[in-house]
């Protein structure tokens, strides 16, 4: 998975067209994630498309790498986004990261309608309160 650093440096360079590509191919680029874990568990409430996040701890390394998907193209790639600003880090620093202050560059509200970005609070918060349950061990 690319950096958000990365990402952001290309995203910067493109017109509205071409970030729907970029968030698409984002989106495209994520590790599969098994039907048997999409479930009601692992559903991201709030989204007006489905979207599943699951947190898998690497225990000897201590970090924690999430599985994630959705049934919308467009929505896969924020939570591609979502992701690559915490992905393979400790648990620890993910229940502390402000995601959202992190994804605020992408200016994702003036970006994508309302509709696409209504759950991405949602997607965030699941993420932190995985991280902080793992976290607490």
């Amino acid at each position: 998975m690319r950096s958000l650093e990365d990402i952001l440096e290309e995203y910067e360079f493109l017109d509205g067209d071409e970030r729907y590509r970029l968030l698409i191919e984002l989106g495209r680029e994520l590790e599969p994630m098994p039907d048997a874990l999409k479930t009601d568990a692992t559903l991201v409430r709030g989204c007006s498309a489905s979207v599943w996040v699951y947190p898998i701890e690497n225990e000897g390394a201590g970090k924690l790498h999430f599985l994630a998907d959705s049934n919308a193209a467009i929505t896969k790639g924020i939570v591609a986004l979502v992701l690559a600003a915490v992905q393979d880090q400790p648990a620890q620093d993910v229940a502390g990261t402000d995601i959202a202050g992190r994804l605020a560059p992408f200016d994702l509200k003036n970006q994508l309608s309302s509709n696409r970005t209504q759950g991405v609070p949602n997607m965030i918060a699941l993420v932190r309160e995985h991280a902080a349950r793992i976290a607490a061990g």
